[in-house]
């Protein structure tokens, strides 16, 4: 977000700016008239939606389009579940926007604050292990380009450039509109309960296959995982959702309220995390409800963290998180925020995290007080010498030549962007560490 004085800021607050100019184009066609002025001057241009990367991807030294004012629906076709929305789409509209065809997005992620064209941009994802990423759903997007010209691309208008621009990094041209395949809407009966951890992990991978969408929680210093567990229904299956009053208790007292007070108190007083940590087990993650899929996939997160997540072969999650557990006991660390395991199918985009290969995301947080390095690089190795693939929108250290190791098509995402955007109109320094300059 941009506050007085002109200085943007991303929300877990890892990334600042100045920038030259920003602008709020309200329509496709402004935004192609800002890329074209910018060219004219000599100036660089970014789009941002919430600014909910805590990587410098967004970064935008020259000209800041901020989408708050791109959204809404375009287009929809219930028969076919196809819509299109504008780019600058928050993820927490959509739902209102797809009930009346009778929709909803097939998955999403943890949280919903995010514009669409940020969430396919970055690789945000959900869990489930029959399903990708949010950027899998795309079946089409129009692009403005260098050159100022509208580009888009679908099965049918340069479809060879779908599997590389539906999770482009903000590198190939802004986003303005985009068409997702959707899903009739569904019902999810949730179970939210708390289990040994050596239990969880002995038994992961068959939990994670018997669910339509399973994920935990390990809170280091405890034996226990709080475990979610999900199973798609019909639409019109009666609706149980959890009493107002206690999912207030639960969501807004316990998991942001009071553990925002914790988290800062643990900044003066590290020894307080341990007994805290077992008692947040105690106090939450043991409930049953049935609600609509949006409400049971999201929550609503107000404790500012940083994030770092790495993507790994299924097969390597227990050895890596073994390791992690370990690395946390040698250290003597104190970390207040739990640790999660999602999963994730293979896909065919070029720059996924899911690339080609079924993923389990190990994701480490800390309190956006804290100093994230230490922890976070350690962690890093270890999931790096189990084959991981980081979050393009969480934060590592990987630069183009690590990266090109892991993604059997980077030279081929690099020769696009140069074709599409030699001059480097779409560039920052972030680009050019991961993707080269």
């Amino acid at each position: 977000m941009t506050r007085p004085g002109g200085v943007w800021q991303n929300w877990g607050r890892s990334a600042t700016v100045r920038p030259v100019r920003v602008e709020r184009p309200r329509s496709p066609e402004g935004v192609q008239r800002a890329v074209k002025a910018a060219v004219s001057q000599g100036l660089t241009v970014k789009a941002v939606g919430a600014s909910h990367s805590f990587t410098g991807i967004a970064v935008a030294p020259g000209v800041l389009l901020e989408l708050d004012d791109l959204q809404g629906l375009v287009s929809a076709d219930a028969a076919s579940g196809r819509v299109t929305l504008l780019g600058g789409t928050r993820l927490h509209r959509i739902p209102g926007l797809l009930r009346h065809y009778g929709l909803a997005m097939e998955n999403l992620g943890d949280i919903d604050r995010q514009s669409i064209s940020g969430a396919i941009s970055t690789g945000t994802h959900g869990t489930g292990t029959d399903f990708g990423g949010i950027a899998t759903q795309v079946r089409g997007l129009t692009l403005i380009t260098a050159e100022g010209e509208f580009l888009r691309i679908d099965e049918t208008h340069n479809p060879e450039l779908l599997p590389a621009a539906a999770l482009g990094l903000g590198a190939l041209g802004i986003i303005v509109e985009v068409t997702l395949q959707c899903v009739p809407a569904f019902i999810l009966h949730a179970i939210d309960e708390p289990a040994p951890l050596d239990d969880v992990l002995a038994s992961v991978h068959e939990r994670a296959v018997a669910h339509d969408h399973f994920e935990f929680y390990w809170f280091p210093h405890t034996e226990v995982a709080l475990t979610k567990t999900q199973t798609r229904l019909p639409e019109s299956t009666r609706r149980q959702p959890l009493p107002r009053l206690g999912k207030w208790v639960d969501e807004t007292l316990l998991s942001n309220g009071v553990y925002r007070v914790v988290c800062a108190a643990a900044q003066a007083v590290p020894a307080i995390t341990p007994r805290f940590n077992r008692l947040a087990v105690q106090l939450t993650g043991d409930r049953e409800y049935t609600d609509r899929s949006h409400t049971v996939l999201t929550q609503r997160r107000t404790v500012r963290f940083r994030e770092m997540e790495y993507a790994l072969p299924v097969d390597q999650l227990v050895p890596a998180f073994r390791e992690l557990q370990q690395l946390i006991d040698d250290r003597g660390w104190r970390i207040e925020f739990p640790i999660e395991v999602r999963f994730a199918t293979a896909d065919d985009l070029w720059m996924s995290t899911a690339s080609g290969r079924a993923s389990a995301y190990v994701a480490v947080h800390r309190y956006w007080r804290a100093d994230p390095r230490e922890y976070f690089e350690a962690v890093e190795q270890i999931m790096l010498q189990h084959g991981g693939r980081p979050h393009w929108g969480k934060l590592h250290t990987l630069g183009a030549e690590q990266l090109r190791e892991r993604y059997p098509r980077f030279d081929d995402f690099v020769a696009l962007r140069d074709r599409l955007d030699p001059e480097r109109l779409f560039g920052n320094r972030h680009l050019e560490r991961i993707l080269g300059a």
